[in-house]
């Protein structure tokens, strides 16, 4: 089957196929294209299911021992400069091409459904498609001129995705944030190629790995500029991954379209840094300093997105945070040297989230009918509640998405994370010990997420005013608040109510649990009742295959030496691209260690279940909640202090660490101020300098025009005058 790898090169150009289909079709007969535009989602998907098939039979060729296959062509050439394009199959690159097959499929089939109604149906497939022919091109590619042609690609796309509604000013605004924060790391990475290039005349990776080691070995080349270069390199990664401090652009990104989401947030575009550094780990790992900053980088990205995620009221903003902060173990294990463990928990996490994001499309699918088509209401969770009734299967497969994030065996997400903090121990205690916390405030604002979306009762409220839909909301805000029995509705809380976290929020009243089930819905003259309803088949298909990715996708990994279990086709896939940088390219655990690892993590993540449950679960109602925890604190100092500290916590989470107002502060603000600065001196020195000039000179002509009368005599007195004068002065120096 050699033979296989001949073909690899149209991996990415299946993808392209559709979307030029789809331009000429609108292009030249737009009406027809538009009549028959679901059969382009089946045309969207089967380009796909080749790529599968055929980075499947790579991957087993690559198991069989035929690891890397590379295949270039001279696209310039002269004396002094040549540039080879082509492609590189490896197991990094069969890994990335399955990730990115799947998920896209999945995705896909749930856009037909989700955007069946949308006017923009057809050009939603075309940017996805050319979106998938971007990221296979990138992970196919032999050399980093290539990779970054294949960066831009991605960048523009999620440009087009995440701004998909361009209508929305909110929407706009957000791809061109992360058009604009992508910038930043783009223009590092091409700084890092030219000086890679410079110092090694090559960008072809295999040659750029040696160079590089030899010349660092034998001191060929100054430390500080191949330091310098490869932190370039890294910031590239930084913005794409967002990583702290260019994650900004992520939760912005969420007012594309919910398939989108997914698309970016599981084995695309964020995936893309990771592959990045996975793909240039030879040459970081020569640099300790650069491997240090990897780690440094993602652990602070850990327990940052975890935190920002705790007080967010956008279900899709959540689990953004989320996938920062799992992108920030992928980046922790790359800079301990943990190869396998970050490509085993970007394999977990890329099905796990994709289910996550995806059941999150089927929740606002279904909130949509109660509060209308707005994101403001339809992906809050304040107003959502009680959802465990109307939509079981998405119940399902979201609380088990939930579970394996959270790290509970026998999930996906379990294996590898589990895998990535033990690592974290041999490396560094402290990482070891936030990465511990950060695993149980995972457990915590995800199962937060799952309990407030799909916990208790349904917490908004529809009354019929004539042809009037109007909306009053009877609810807590995401952190609480306890309201006696006495108050009367009509009136403001007073006296012992309670605040958890935050004073802002709506009060929450006792028939909370009382209210009614369904919303009376005037149309015409005719009521009907609308009730939260579960997703049509083709919205829940791919719900159902990605449940099945996650129940057991961590069977790849698994190894233990006795050798009683070894599913571990993930080291047999890897082991012979990572024998020279992977500490542990021979991974295998015995059973005591494992159960021991597993017992510590696991409890970890269980006591953040527990939390979470006594805040926001149905086991105790909202009083009780606070009644329980008030009790352990019984007023004065404690009560204040402990009460201070809620709202610290909250204020920060909330405001997103307020890293944003900064930027604006002092970054746009900044910028915007030093161009004002600038463009006063342009106008007000340059220009007034030149305008001065001007004008000096035509005054100067006005004057001596009037001083020309066409009379010798006169000349010939203003010229003995000027003589004089001269004269006088010069006779008063000589003097002196």
């Amino acid at each position: 089957m050699e033979h296989i790898y001949q073909y690899a090169w149209i991996i990415p150009l299946l993808p392209l196929s559709v979307t030029t289909s789809i331009a000429f079709g609108l292009f030249l007969v737009p009406a027809a294209t538009k009549k028959s535009r679901r059969m382009w989602a089946f045309i969207s998907v089967l380009p796909l299911s080749i790529i599968i098939l055929i980075s499947a039979s790579l991957s087993i060729q690559q198991m069989n021992g035929s690891i890397i296959h590379q295949y270039l062509w001279s696209w310039t050439i002269n004396n002094d400069f040549s540039l080879e394009f082509g492609y590189l199959i490896d197991p990094l690159t069969s890994i990335m091409s399955i990730l990115i097959a799947t998920v896209g499929i999945m995705v896909l089939i749930y856009s037909d459904n989700y955007m069946f109604y949308d006017q923009g149906y057809l050009r939603f497939f075309a940017y996805m498609s050319f979106f998938n022919t971007s990221m296979l091109g990138l992970v196919t590619s032999s050399n980093l001129i290539q990779i970054y042609i294949f960066w831009e690609l991605v960048g523009m796309c999620s440009y087009l995705l995440i701004g998909f509604w361009f209508t929305r000013p909110l929407a706009a605004s957000a791809c061109q944030k992360a058009f604009v924060t992508n910038r930043v790391g783009d223009f590092g990475l091409l700084l890092g190629i030219l000086g890679f290039y410079w110092i090694t005349g090559s960008l072809e990776f295999r040659d750029l790995f040696e160079i590089v080691n030899n010349l660092i070995r034998n001191n060929g080349v100054n430390f500080f500029f191949a330091t310098m270069c490869a932190f370039l390199l890294f910031v590239g990664a930084i913005a794409k991954s967002a990583q702290f401090p260019l994650h900004v652009w992520l939760p912005d990104a969420m007012e594309g379209p919910t398939p989108i989401s997914a698309l970016i947030h599981a084995a695309t575009m964020v995936a893309a840094g990771i592959f990045l550094v996975a793909r240039l780990l030879p040459l970081f790992i020569v640099i300790p300093y650069i491997m240090n900053l990897i780690s440094l980088i993602g652990i602070i990205t850990v327990l940052l997105g975890a935190t920002l995620a705790l007080a967010q009221r956008d279900i899709k903003r959540s689990l953004a945070y989320s996938t920062m902060s799992q992108l920030g173990y992928m980046m922790l294990a790359l800079g301990i040297g943990s190869y396998r463990a970050a490509l085993f928990h970007l394999i977990t996490h890329a099905y796990s989230k994709a289910l996550l994001f995806l059941g999150s499309g089927s929740i606002i699918h279904a909130m949509e009918p109660i509060v209308g088509y707005s994101p403001d209401k339809s992906q809050n969770m304040i107003l959502m509640g009680g959802f465990r009734r109307y939509v079981p299967i998405t119940r399902t497969t979201f609380l088990l998405g939930t579970l394996s994030l959270c790290g509970i065996p026998p999930l996906a997400c379990f294996w590898s994370k589990d895998e990535i903090l033990n690592d974290s121990w041999l490396y560094s205690p402290i990482f070891a010990i936030i990465a511990c916390f950060t695993a149980g405030l995972t457990a915590f604002y995800m199962f937060r997420v799952y309990l407030l979306t799909f916990d208790g009762h349904l917490r908004v409220h529809f009354q019929d005013y004539s042809t009037t839909i109007k909306s009053s909301l009877y609810s807590i805000s995401l952190w609480g608040k306890k309201v006696p029995k006495t108050v009367n509705r009509n009136l403001s809380p007073i006296n012992n109510e309670v605040f958890f976290f935050s004073k802002n929020t709506y009060p929450i009243y006792d028939d909370l649990r009382n209210t009614i089930r369904y919303f009376s819905v005037r149309f015409g003259n005719k009521n009907t009742y609308t009730y939260p309803h579960e997703s049509d088949n083709t919205m829940l298909f791919p719900l159902l295959i990605l449940v099945l990715f996650t129940l057991f996708i961590g069977l790849i990994g698994i190894n233990f030496d006795q050798g009683v279990v070894d599913f571990d086709i993930l080291s047999k896939w890897l082991t012979p691209s990572t024998t020279l940088f992977h500490r542990n390219s021979n991974y295998s655990v015995d059973w005591y260690e494992f159960f021991t690892n597993a017992i510590f993590s696991v409890s970890i993540a269980l006591f953040g279940l527990f939390i979470a449950s006594i805040f926001y679960g149905s086991i105790y109602s909202p009083f009780q909640n606070f009644d329980l925890i008030n009790s352990f604190v019984k007023g004065g100092p404690k009560r204040i202090f402990l009460d201070q500290i809620k709202n610290v916590v909250y204020n920060w989470s909330y405001n997103r660490g307020y890293i944003d107002i900064f930027y604006t502060k002092f970054l746009t603000m900044g910028i915007r101020g030093l161009a004002e600065l600038t463009r006063f001196f342009d106008r007000r020195i340059i220009d007034g300098i030149t305008n001065g000039v001007g004008i000096t000179s035509f005054l100067m002509g006005e004057g001596l025009k009037y001083m020309e009368k066409g009379r010798i005599s006169s000349y010939i007195f203003l010229y003995l005058s000027f003589v004089s004068i001269f004269l006088f002065l010069f006779s008063l120096n000589l003097y002196e």
